[in-house]
């Protein structure tokens, strides 16, 4: 550092005009005419041609990695009988809607034990029967808000859940 070099103060808001240099102490002369002294570490030389020919590098910004549990397609249950069992015409309708509604039951507490977001479940366009037996069901349960997958507010045959 020598006499009319240009000094910035560290960790201040401060700089100006070497005046001079007294062995470890530098005096300098702000923008404003107001002398300072500091020693010489707690300045640094400003300089922006000492700069300009440092090479910068550009880093790849690290992807973010996603779990499969937090993918963002939901998990899918289609609720159609013959999805459900082989013989779909061995049972009676009350069977039929017990069990769609056991299924139920049992994808809502899988998609909780496994920290799932969110729950497709295909109930199909029909005379609502199972339609409002998932509504019912969706409505007991806590934790969790659900909505109707309609297209054009139209009726859809599907119910989107999302866990909290």
């Amino acid at each position: 550092m020598k006499i009319n070099d240009k000094v910035s103060v560290v960790d201040e808001d401060l700089s100006g005009v070497i005046t001079s240099v007294n062995g470890n102490i530098v005096v300098f002369k702000d923008e404003y005419g107001f002398t300072y002294q500091y020693p010489k570490e707690k300045l640094v030389p400003k300089n922006a041609s000492i700069y300009e020919n440092m090479k910068v590098v550009q880093k790849a910004e690290p992807r973010k990695v996603a779990s499969k549990r937090h993918d963002k397609n939901p998990l899918v249950l289609d609720l159609h009988f013959h999805n459900l069992v082989k013989n779909p015409n061995d049972y009676d309708s009350f069977e039929r809607l017990f069990m769609q509604k056991e299924k139920l039951i049992q994808t809502i507490n899988f998609c909780r034990r496994n920290h799932l977001k969110r729950l497709e479940i295909v109930h199909g366009i029909g005379d609502g029967v199972l339609q409002k037996l998932v509504w019912d069901v969706l409505e007991s349960q806590t934790g969790l808000d659900f909505y109707n997958k309609e297209i054009l507010h139209h009726q859809s045959g599907a119910v989107m859940v999302e866990f909290h």
